[in-house]
């Protein structure tokens, strides 16, 4: 009887086109209404869109099935676990299994001093998508949930779009912030609530709101770890420990005890990111390190290596050799005064030019002159003959 039950859900499921609610019929008399998201460790998840009363079982031997001991009710819209034992049929309505799989939740996000709460919990790991629409008014600007064409150095992401949607997942000050604009799908990288807001800096001449759409995909397997054998029932939007409204979260800096408070723009300039570079000798354009600065930046760069600069400089370190060789006295090194083959940068603007080279040799903490992306390179004027490479450690500010 088991064999059929699943065989006959497995053959209707693949039938059906269109969402619609699906009724199981219980060996108890009783009847509940719902939608079957699955069969997952060999028992099937229905979310009621009507409540139920459910009998619940007595404990028994393994593979017995046990006597009522008494009833309980279960809210629309929680998740019950049910095995095929305690089911006598199952009328599967015209659906899609993959509608049903995803939970969906909106929320009105306006731009205000503080982020908006969705009301949704994330579990590591799982898959979220988010879609948005409506409008927002800021000064003279008309802003849609994709954003403008310029940015806002101010806002919680600089160099994303003014006014997209952005989320954050938790509370925590290095919760990475993830642009959403107009619709997006992200994992989450830990377990919290979803937080959104408008990247703006300014939040006081803004009225209107953006209409989100949350959906987040149910983890059955998650689910029926959490769900026992009596018809336990699961929340497909919480996380152990996390119930009702999340805590407020400020896009302000603290004050007292916090004075950083969970302010994105701070959470981002308080940290820095590490990247390692490996820099050819015979690079005459440089090495681009994927690394884009801002003006006022501080970076640490500490190198090791050797390069050979020519015949005539030979092997250097990442300090190069005496500065008087070669091209020094001519002044054709891109830092005349620093030792041929020495480590420097240069920052590459936007509008293609780029700034004054610099020493770095084997140890600089620099100030960043120019916004643009730091490339890096050695001290000569000819690099046919050079060989040889450094190896660049760069410590620079978290801008993203």
């Amino acid at each position: 009887m088991m064999k059929k039950i699943i065989l006959a859900f497995l053959i209707t499921l693949a039938a059906v086109s269109v969402a619609a609610a699906d009724t199981i019929y219980l060996r108890s008399g009783t009847s509940v209404r719902g939608t079957v998201l699955g069969y997952i460790n060999g028992r099937f998840a229905v979310r009621l869109t009507t409540s139920a009363t459910l009998p619940v079982s007595s404990p028994t031997n393994r593979g017995q099935s046990g006597t009522s001991a008494g009833t309980r009710t279960v809210s629309a819209g929680e998740v019950i676990f049910l095995r095929p034992r305690e089911i006598d049929r199952i009328e599967i309505e015209g659906r899609s299994l993959d509608d049903a799989r995803y939970q969906t939740r909106t929320v009105d996000v306006s731009l205000s001093s503080n982020w908006i709460d969705s009301g949704v919990d994330l579990r590591r790991g799982e898959r979220v998508k988010v879609d948005a629409t409506g409008t927002i008014y800021a000064n003279r600007s008309r802003i849609t949930p994709a954003g403008l064409s310029t940015t806002d150095p101010n806002a919680p992401l600089p160099r994303a779009p003014e006014g997209a949607l952005i989320g954050v997942v938790g509370n925590d000050n290095d919760s990475p912030v993830v642009q959403i604009g107009a619709a997006s799908e992200f994992t989450a990288d830990r377990d919290g609530r979803l937080y959104l807001t408008v990247n703006r800096g300014s939040y006081t001449d803004a009225r209107g709101a953006y209409n989100v759409r949350i959906q987040k995909e149910l983890d059955l397997s998650a689910m029926a770890r959490t769900a026992d054998d009596r018809n336990e029932t699961y929340d497909p939007f919480g996380i152990p420990g996390e119930t009702g409204s999340g805590q407020v979260r400020s896009r302000q800096p603290g004050s007292g005890n916090n004075p950083i408070g969970n302010n994105p723009n701070r959470d981002r300039r308080n940290r820095t990111l590490e990247r390692m570079v490996e820099v050819q000798g015979n690079a005459s354009r440089g090495m681009d390190t994927g690394i884009d600065l801002r003006t006022g930046d501080q970076v640490t760069i500490s190198a090791t290596g050797n390069v050979t600069a020519g015949r005539r400089a030979g092997v250097v370190s990442p300090d190069g050799g005496r500065a008087g060789i070669g091209g020094a006295l001519m002044g054709t090194r891109p830092v005349p005064s620093a030792g041929v083959g020495a480590l420097i940068g240069i920052i590459l603007q936007s509008n293609g030019q780029s700034t004054q080279a610099f020493l770095i040799g084997s140890q600089q903490t620099f100030t960043v002159p120019a916004d643009g992306r730091l490339f890096l390179l050695v001290n000569d004027d000819n690099f046919s003959d050079n060989s040889g490479s450094f190896s660049a450690r760069i410590v620079y500010p978290d801008n993203r």
